[in-house]
């Protein structure tokens, strides 16, 4: 099972986090990890010590910046966006499958089921956060990006990728030329350019399985007659998404799923300082 992430120093703990809440809960597998990087990130022995220990092969992927070279950057549009849409760019010919995550992330029952979806001839697999809104952003994101064609918004922090059929499609200047001509209507850029330019080319898979935004317990309740409570979403759903600027790897956040988050770091910490040793 091939895993994508773009990372820095900043959140490298994060990664390793999300990692183990991966093996423990995805069992039987084998793992390879594909990070990328602009620079080597500091922590990369550490990584790669917990890597071992774990059962993940670690890949790490240095960004080469020629690829970069006609891209429209600013404050706004840091290179880093580019990363997941470009990905097929700098990942290994032979690696035809993979799913990117965030590392907001944590994965609580198996991602098997996810990873071998077909995906036929689509680029992605992805979920919508739009049911959450009463779908009243979907018409506007559809109006603003130009895709009508697109069943839905997708969020970014999950995709499946079809690196086969995305290397025959997603061109490195579409993307920069999409940016140049659409700079003031793009909201969240490297989302809205996937939205834009590839949504007609999703998979939608259910967010209440594989991208729960973890801010909006109560409105997943109401939208499953009730029946999506605490324990439906611990037996169901496969990942849950720390979305928004609150994180829980912060001393103040103290959400829903704050508990279960601060478990699976705190093992994680202690497998990384050696203080236990794994079975």
């Amino acid at each position: 099972m091939n895993l994508l992430f773009a990372i820095d120093d900043n959140v490298s703990t994060q990664l390793m986090t999300c990692l183990y809440s991966i093996v423990k809960n995805t069992p039987n597998e084998k793992f390879d990890a594909y990070v990328i990087q602009k620079d080597k990130l500091k922590s990369t022995a550490e990584i790669e010590s917990f890597c071992g220990k774990i059962g993940v092969n670690y890949h790490a992927i240095i960004v080469d910046p020629k690829i970069f070279a006609d891209a429209p950057t600013t404050d706004r549009y840091p290179e880093t966006i580019y990363y997941r849409l470009l990905a097929h760019e700098y990942l290994p010919k032979s690696v035809n499958r993979i799913l990117y995550l965030d590392v907001d992330i944590l994965v609580i029952n198996s991602l098997k089921q996810l990873y071998n979806k077909q995906l036929g001839d689509n680029l992605y697999a992805a979920s919508s956060h739009s049911g959450l809104t009463n779908n009243m952003t979907e018409q506007f994101n559809k109006l603003r990006l130009g895709n009508y064609e697109a069943e839905s918004y997708y969020n970014s922090g999950v995709l499946l990728m079809n690196l086969d059929a995305i290397r025959e499609t997603v061109k490195a200047t579409d993307i920069f030329d999409y940016i140049k001509e659409n700079s003031l209507t793009l909201f969240l850029p490297d989302q809205d350019v996937l939205n834009a330019l590839y949504g007609n080319k999703i998979v939608k898979v259910p967010d209440e399985l594989y991208n729960y935004d973890a801010r909006m317990s109560s409105i997943y309740n109401l939208l499953g007659d009730g029946k999506w409570d605490l324990d439906w979403v611990i037996d169901n759903t496969v990942i849950l998404h720390f979305c928004g600027r609150d994180k829980p790897w912060k001393r103040e956040y103290n959400s829903r799923y704050a508990g279960l988050y601060k478990h699976y770091a705190h093992r994680a910490s202690m497998l990384i300082n050696e203080k236990i040793m794994e079975n």
